[in-house]
């Protein structure tokens, strides 16, 4: 596993919204040098997911169907409907969905998520360092989950939530977050 002290995410890029009422979608492009094959495990296999994503799953997401979803922080898992699970092209769920595109030899992935305006530029911070995490996780190199309030206190953090506000027109939240303050 690669020392998580090292990792220092880039620059905010890749993301927009779309503004519709008080939930608001992120989308956020992440090229990838893995197949959409590979890529869709890491999506949809609980395995996987526990090494980068924000969430577990107590079961596949690669067919339509029920799971519990729990977020990394909050003690109540979700009931999740796998609404679309057409492999390795499109996975949906809830208020997310990832569209997986071959390009270049790799991987063009798109995920779109529902968030309250009020934490949008969270959402793109998070999701941002997330697909770091996965990229590495698929190149070979694990670093091990960065979430939640561990994520929230990183250096770089707050500076992802500040660059990506001013893409999208929004305020910075007020630091630190209240969730935050807990840990």
């Amino acid at each position: 596993m690669t020392n998580q002290v090292q990792y220092t995410p880039g620059p905010a890029s890749g993301a927009q919204v779309r503004k519709e009422g008080e939930k608001w979608t992120l989308i956020l492009v992440r090229e990838l040098r893995h197949s959409p094959e590979k890529v869709w495990q890491a999506l949809t296999d609980p395995a996987h997911l526990r090494e980068w994503a924000p969430f577990e799953v107590d079961g596949r997401l690669d067919t339509v169907g029920t799971v519990k979803l729990t977020w990394v922080g909050t003690p109540t898992p979700i009931e999740t409907r796998v609404i679309r699970a057409e492999a390795p092209k499109v996975l949906e769920y809830n208020d997310t969905r990832w569209e997986l595109e071959a390009f270049g030899g790799g991987t063009r992935l798109t995920l779109w998520h529902n968030i309250d305006r009020r934490f949008i530029s969270w959402g793109a911070a998070g999701w941002h360092i997330s697909f770091d995490v996965l990229d590495r996780l698929l190149n070979g190199t694990p670093m091990g989950r960065i979430v939640g309030g561990e994520a929230m206190k990183l250096g770089a953090w707050q500076r992802l939530v500040a660059e990506y506000a001013k893409q999208f027109g929004t305020e910075t939240p007020n630091w630190p977050p209240k969730a935050a303050q807990k840990l």
